[in-house]
């Protein structure tokens, strides 16, 4: 017997640096029916990241052109010219394969997201332990410039202002007990009807 078609989304959102992308790293390996929505972004790309992986790398001209024709469910610029969006295609393709879409997503964008699903949505938001911490996990990571990375700190904390619009609050200050706690709220959330 087929089953009705599943509306609920997982969203994950927090400051840059809390832990965020490794926790939706361990439910993407956990085994439950969720399959990473891949945003769009006009920033380049950092790493080793790949187009189509981490993000859909485009420029910010034809994001604005995508804008206008009403490809994307939601979408901000984060910074001047740094667009990030989700791509109705991208819900669709996730969909189809009978799959829970899971965005991982920068704060605002949560917020809108849960704004856009209600209750077919859960939004977790994962805080770090201190925005002290967060800092040095910035330093640590090594991607960006002191001044970047004080222009984050400086903006993780307005986030953290943001989190009681979330359906649950992560403290990311062990990392084990906090993929346990994710993986236990994913589960009831999937679980229920």
């Amino acid at each position: 017997m087929r089953r009705a078609e599943n509306k609920k989304v997982l969203i994950i959102s927090a400051p840059s640096g809390a832990g965020k992308s490794t926790l939706v790293s361990y439910l993407l390996s956990s085994g439950m029916p969720l399959l990473f929505s891949v945003s769009a972004t006009s920033r380049k790309p950092r790493g080793n990241e790949a187009d189509g992986r981490e993000y859909y790398f485009i420029t910010a001209g034809e994001f604005r052109r995508r804008i206008k024709r009403d490809e994307f469910i939601e979408w901000q610029e984060v910074y001047r010219n740094h667009y990030y969006g989700t791509l109705r295609q991208e819900i669709d393709r996730i969909r189809r394969e009978g799959r829970i879409p899971l965005f991982d997503v920068d704060v605002q964008g949560g917020i809108n997201l849960k704004k856009i699903f209600g209750h077919h949505a859960l939004s977790i938001f994962v805080m770090p332990p201190s925005v002290e911490e967060l800092g040095r996990r910035l330093m640590l990571r090594g991607t960006d410039s002191p001044e970047k990375i004080a222009m984050r700190v400086e903006k993780a904390a307005s986030e953290i202002l943001l989190a009681e619009h979330f359906d649950t609050i992560i403290i990311n200050d062990n990392l084990e007990k906090a993929c346990i706690a994710v993986a236990n709220v994913v589960r009831e959330f999937i679980d229920r009807p």
